[in-house]
């Protein structure tokens, strides 16, 4: 068990670190607002497209074993989002609130904190699987919060074609899901290989991605808000610190996972609400004092359960 407890603090704490460097200088007025929005474009733009793309081209993973892993992921995410979409209607009156719970519980944040968590338990294989897992699941996401979002809408102009149109808009323009296809394309055509200058400079990119990413959301972190959360953003935390990590523990012994797949969902599910899901309940008109108490709680705490999941999954040999 101290193999265990030791591979759960050695996975989950460069980041608590890197997260604490971010806070610190945040406190220090190293950074600003303008610094952490730039930064954090600069990373989602550039840098996490690199990571991705880089990880599934020079892999030698066999994508089509992860279909197991994909289904599994799929079946957590609906089952999370069906769930919480029941008992906002039946617990919570204000459309503005629902939306933002909703998405607040089936929502991780996997681009980050997730893939970060999994480079380092399981290196450039666990990155490779849990860069496809993301993208897939990503899509998925995007739809979902569209949909849970927009019942706040009260335009004319607001309608399902609209919509539509929007999730498409948002899947074809993001660097993320690009740069996979792109990946995912390059592995599958007659191609040469990448020039090296092309290859060092994407690398360069990359290892900047988490580093960087993870600093940006602990200067992000307001302890105002995280220590002071509202009844709802309490319930919709446990959603995300304790009931989705059990539930895929449980759909992932459903499918039969072990090993590095177990490892991959159990991370991916288990990470904290994803900082995307403040942003859009903004643009969307949620209540967005609701999703930052939601994002500024689960970051922080969220971490720890990681780590005891982790702990406990290792030392039954699971993960």
């Amino acid at each position: 068990m101290t193999d265990a407890i030791i591979f759960a603090i050695t996975i989950v704490l460069p980041n608590l670190a890197l997260m604490a460097l971010g806070f610190f200088m945040q406190r220090r007025g190293e950074t600003s607002q303008a610094f952490i929005d730039q930064a954090s474009s600069f990373v989602f733009n550039y840098c996490l497209p690199c990571l991705l793309f880089f990880s599934v081209v020079d892999s030698n993973v066999d994508y089509a074993k992860q279909i197991v892993l994909i289904i599994a992921g799929i079946v957590v995410t609906f089952i999370l989002f069906i769930g919480s979409e029941l008992y906002a209607k039946r617990f919570i009156s204000r459309p503005a609130d629902q939306g933002v719970f909703v998405q607040g519980i089936f929502r991780s944040n996997m681009a980050i904190i997730g893939l970060a968590t999994v480079a380092n338990a399981y290196g450039e294989r666990g990155l490779s699987i849990g860069a496809v897992y993301m993208g897939v699941v990503t899509i998925l996401f995007n739809i979902l919060a569209v949909i849970t979002l927009s019942r706040v809408s009260k335009s004319v102009d607001d309608t399902w074609s609209s919509r539509s149109v929007m999730i498409i808009k948002k899947l074809f323009t993001n660097p993320l899901i690009l740069a996979l296809l792109a990946a995912f394309a390059y592995k599958a055509l007659p191609l040469p290989p990448i020039p090296g200058v092309i290859n060092t400079t994407g690398g360069l990119l990359a290892a900047v991605a988490l580093p960087l990413a993870l600093i940006c959301a602990g200067a992000s972190i307001d302890l105002k808000s995280m220590l002071s959360p509202s009844g709802l953003s309490m319930q919709a935390s446990i959603g995300r610190i304790v009931i989705a990590p059990l539930l895929a523990i449980a759909v992932g012994l459903g499918f039969g996972l072990t090993g590095v797949h177990m490892g991959v969902l159990f991370l991916m599910v288990a990470s904290p609400t994803a900082a995307a899901s403040y942003v859009m309940a903004k643009a969307m008109g949620g209540n967005d004092i609701l999703a930052a108490n939601i994002l500024a709680f689960t970051t922080v705490v969220g971490l720890f359960g990681m780590a005891i999941g982790a702990a406990l999954l290792r030392g039954m040999g699971m993960m």
